[in-house]
């Protein structure tokens, strides 16, 4: 019993040397799409025409969830995962929209401007991520995504509201190389950019 009293008195010993190592929070908020045009592709109507058309794709809403380990004073690493509402817009008369969702997952190294512990804490986040795009009538148990591997830039801020928890507003670009659903040769890298609102536990 004695020794069990040890490693746990130690236990709490660690944990009060470093402070808080980690932070669990979802958020949610807008995702917005700029250079994604997609290219065109041939369209057969009912009656046995064909057409071309354009497509470009469009995102909206954003939840996404973050694990964060804050291992030194003034830097920290953080994983996550996200999942975005999109759309593909067909130019087709009259105009189409359909779904295209896109998930990703993530890796940023942060650095605070103020030290663990603080209850205003602004930070800078740079990292690599990877976006996998769902073309209309394909899903996440169909094998069917296409994965764009990409860098992100961005910020935020972290507000503590009490011991444990925490509001945190962030602000992301994500670029990766286009989706090529047609195979076709595109140019330039999608950019999304992410506004969101989250709240976390501190542990």
């Amino acid at each position: 019993m004695t020794r069990w009293r040890w490693t746990g008195l130690l236990l709490v010993s660690a944990a009060t040397a470093f402070g808080q190592l980690g932070e669990l929070s979802i958020s949610g908020g807008k995702a917005t799409l700029r250079n994604a045009e997609l290219g065109s592709f041939a369209l057969t109507g009912t009656g046995g025409s064909t057409t071309t058309v354009t497509a470009e794709a469009k995102t909206d809403v954003r939840i996404g969830v973050r694990f964060t380990v804050n291992n030194q004073s003034f830097f920290g690493q953080e994983f996550g995962y996200a999942y975005n509402h999109g759309k593909l817009s067909i130019s087709s008369t009259p105009p189409e929209e359909v779904g295209m969702p896109v998930h990703q997952g993530f890796y940023n190294f942060l650095a605070y401007g103020s030290p663990e512990g603080s209850k205003v804490r602004p930070f800078a986040a740079g990292g690599v991520h990877f976006s996998t795009f769902y073309p209309p009538g394909t899903g996440v148990f169909s094998g069917n995504g296409v994965t764009k591997f990409g860098i992100n830039y961005g910020g935020g801020i972290k507000i503590r509201v009490s011991e444990i928890m925490m509001l945190r507003f962030d602000v992301r670009d994500y670029f990766q190389p286009k989706p090529n659903f047609w195979q076709q040769d595109l140019k330039g890298w999608m950019h999304m950019l992410e506004t969101s609102v989250g709240f976390g536990l501190a542990f």
